[in-house]
């Protein structure tokens, strides 16, 4: 078969697969240019907001303004305004909870699909599939009568230690924003809105009530906004969260600068502020400088900020009426654009369907990254194998509900045990051990939500009668399987990790399992970086998985055995040294009352590859099962004016026996830049299917604008005139093309 050129770039085929019967090529600089709508705030309710508002009492509006329930704001029942009814959703729609407190509702028809976490989104390096779980997402949200998730979450990952690495996506704000927007308008074409969080620079658990972030500028433009920016001016998301801390000062639910100047004023943003619960520390100062909705947990809901003082700081002239009705307009307004006031059909959804199933099998099936495979270990070569010993107590723990936050009640979750099950033929015996308990010494497990504290003490001793389990059936197989790692209850909101410390005794475990079973490959589950250099080096086979969702253990199997191909880059840098990371370099994690982001627009990558520090495993890295090269690296023009469109094309050959995708990566650099700079930013990516012996021709397109610093002194983002070096490669430290531009 003729090799086919496929011209790809910013959203990856984002519906090539989804919706497109034929095989014409898609090149989609943005979403605006598919034929997925992006569904804008729309001005055609604002005659009937205007009449609805002119009827309402100011105890009404007030009413509309803070939470009169766990998750819902209170509606008007005699004008036919209803409850704006949330979820949480990092993981997939939350059980239904009480209306006053946070235990259960006791439903029995709110089990839903447990999605991979975000960072195995990221992990996926494609926006089809971020488009995907978007949309799958929204139809459960629908299904149960909800109007706005609460997500996606999309800080930045500045810490490895941070207790919510899992739930956000990556370090660099190019991928966040190139996961969060395709995401966000699969999820709002279904009637419901997103709520994208926390904003912003909300980058650590440790005392987040309280600590104040300093940071220059630059920094927060060039690093920590860029999503949330895109999410607002590209997605075109309803709602946005603001943060618990504090930026310079003052609290992000009432931070003037974040919510007016910068969220409304400069980006055009019509939706709503919805604070974090309990994030609310003023009245009239919340409302004025951007806030539109309280919510909280549990207190009496008309002693809450925006609530009863709300009333009487109205009738105290402290605060006018019309500044009420500003922000009760904003919530009817999104409430019309989801078709939630009636008189429009509205989207039914479905949850926890096999449809949904089979979404989440393919997020985590892209998401699972080899990390090492010496000697073509992996896939497993099942003719020469009449047992398995599975060890390891990852290889049954079910991670939709556990810890302290958003989790998801499922009734399927595939563990990798089960998958193994599922994949392996009957005639190979599988032999499984626990091998390590997950245990926490007591007097510290009751402060995993105590935010003032670091993350839970481990008992990391290995209990003898389970390690001689562990041993027998590694010494009975014909090669073993240690699953390790961590989990939703030592990875978790409210409290950020001790140490990259592997817990539980598990390094001790693998030692000796591969001691007297050599053919031994290691697992590791987990969300967030942690100290592997060891058992990297000690182990032919190494591969890393995610909270991965309803059919994880599945996904996993597959790669496991070879029926996928694993494709998976890692969304973060894994260091070998905490200290080697830039917020831990630098002494400014986790700070105290105040936290200076010392390392400033060095994050992540940026701070290893300009310090010249060699991670464990770089930012972008994954492994294949086959070999890829690129060749024929160009650009359409050599020079460009600021306005214009860089197309850079590379020819990517599977040069394996196998078929496999690859993730093109870009990145761009200025050596002899007038300002500090990072070594090299990522500006572009594309995820391209390869045939076995076959190439592909792959085209990211680059604007010269994406090239730009903000310059803070001027006020504005700036494109420096001069010579940049893009550079392609499949990681941020294995760079195979490189090609020169000149900006005019």
């Amino acid at each position: 078969m003729k090799n086919k050129i496929i011209k790809l770039s910013f959203f990856s085929m984002l519906l090539f697969m989804e919706y497109s019967a034929n095989s014409q090529t898609i090149n989609n600089m943005n979403l605006l240019n598919t034929s997925q709508p992006v569904k804008s705030l729309s001005s055609k309710y604002d005659a009937k907001i205007d009449q609805l508002v002119a009827q309402m009492t100011l105890e009404e509006k007030i009413g509309m303004l803070h939470g009169n329930s766990m998750f819902a704001t209170g509606g008007v029942k005699r004008l036919g305004i209803p409850e704006l009814k949330m979820a949480d959703g990092p993981l997939g729609v939350r059980e239904e909870i009480s209306r006053d407190n946070w235990s259960a509702a006791g439903w029995t028809n709110d089990f839903a699909t447990y999605y991979p976490a975000s960072g195995a989104l990221a992990a996926t390096w494609d926006a089809k599939m971020a488009y995907t779980f978007g949309n799958s997402v929204g139809q459960e949200l629908r299904a149960r009568d909800k109007d706005m998730l609460l997500s996606p979450a999309i800080n930045i990952v500045r810490t490895p230690l941070g207790g919510r690495t899992y739930e956000y996506m990556s370090e660099d704000p190019f991928l966040n924003k190139k996961i969060a927007v395709p995401l966000i308008v699969g999820l709002q074409n279904n009637d419901v809105m997103a709520c994208v969080k926390h904003f912003a620079a909300n980058n650590q658990e440790t005392n987040r009530d309280i600590y104040d972030v300093q940071m220059d500028e630059r920094t927060l433009r060039e690093i920590y906004l860029p999503a949330f920016e895109a999410a607002v001016k590209e997605a075109k998301s309803y709602a946005v969260m603001g943060a618990y801390n504090k930026l310079r000062g003052d609290y992000l639910c009432e931070n003037d600068y974040m919510l007016n100047t910068i969220l409304r004023d400069e980006w055009g943003f019509k939706g709503v502020v919805v604070s974090d619960w309990a994030a609310v520390h003023s009245t009239v100062k919340s409302l004025k400088n951007g806030l539109d909705i309280e919510m909280g947990t549990p207190k009496p809901f008309n002693e809450f900020f925006l609530a009863d003082k709300l009333i009487a700081a109205v009738k105290a002239g402290e605060i006018s009426e019309t500044e009420i009705d500003k922000h009760v307009k904003r919530i009817l307004g999104v409430l019309f654009q989801v078709k939630a006031m009636g008189g429009e059909d509205r989207v039914k959804g479905s949850i926890a369907t096999e449809a949904h199933y089979q979404d989440t099998y393919k997020i985590a099936s892209e998401a699972v990254v080899l990390l090492k495979n010496e000697g073509n270990a992996l896939p497993l070569k099942l003719n020469r194998i009449k047992s398995i010993a599975v060890i390891g107590n990852n290889a049954t723990k079910k991670n939709a509900l556990g810890g302290f936050g958003a989790g998801v009640k499922t009734k399927r979750e595939i563990t990798p045990l089960e998958g193994l099950k599922n994949r392996l033929p009957s005639s190979i015996k599988i032999n499984y051990a626990e091998g390590y308990l997950e245990r926490y010494e007591v007097k510290n497990k009751g402060n995993m939500g105590d935010i003032t504290m670091n993350g839970p003490v481990t008992i990391d001793q290995l209990d003898p009668s389970k390690l001689e389990e562990a041993i027998e059936a590694a010494k009975n197989s014909d090669m073993a399987i240690v699953f390790a790692g961590s989990n939703r209850d030592y990875e978790t909101e409210a409290s950020d990790r001790r140490n990259l410390k592997l817990p539980f005794g598990q390094e001790e475990l693998i030692d000796k399992v591969r001691a007297v079973n050599p053919n031994t490959i290691v697992v590791i589950i987990a969300g967030a970086p942690f100290d592997i250099d060891a058992i990297s080096k000690k182990n032919k086979a190494l591969v890393w998985s995610w909270f991965n969702g309803s059919e994880g253990g599945n996904a996993l199997a597959d790669v496991l055995l070879g029926k996928t191909n694993p494709s998976g880059k890692l969304p973060w840098t894994m260091p070998k040294n905490i200290m080697d990371s830039p917020a831990h370099a630098t002494n400014s994690f986790p700070g105290g009352k105040t936290v200076n982001y010392a390392e400033g627009i060095l994050v992540g990558y940026r701070w290893f590859d300009t310090k010249k520090i060699e991670p464990l495993y770089p930012f972008g890295y994954g492994l294949s099962y086959t070999t890829f090269a690129f060749d024929n690296a160009k650009t359409d023009k050599k020079e460009y004016a600021t306005d214009e469109t860089i197309s850079v094309s590379v020819t990517v050959k599977n040069a394996g026996k196998v078929d496999g995708k690859e993730v093109v990566q870009l990145y761009a650099s200025k050596s002899d830049s007038k300002i500090t700079r990072a070594a090299q930013e990522l500006k572009g990516f594309e995820k391209v299917l390869v045939k076995a012996g076959k190439w592909e021709t792959v085209t990211i397109k680059v604007p010269v604008a994406e090239l730009a610093y903000y310059n803070a002194e001027a006020k504005k983002w700036t494109v420096e005139p001069g010579n940049y070096k893009l550079k392609l490669g499949s990681s941020s430290r294995d760079i195979k093309k490189e090609v020169i531009v000149t900006i005019k």
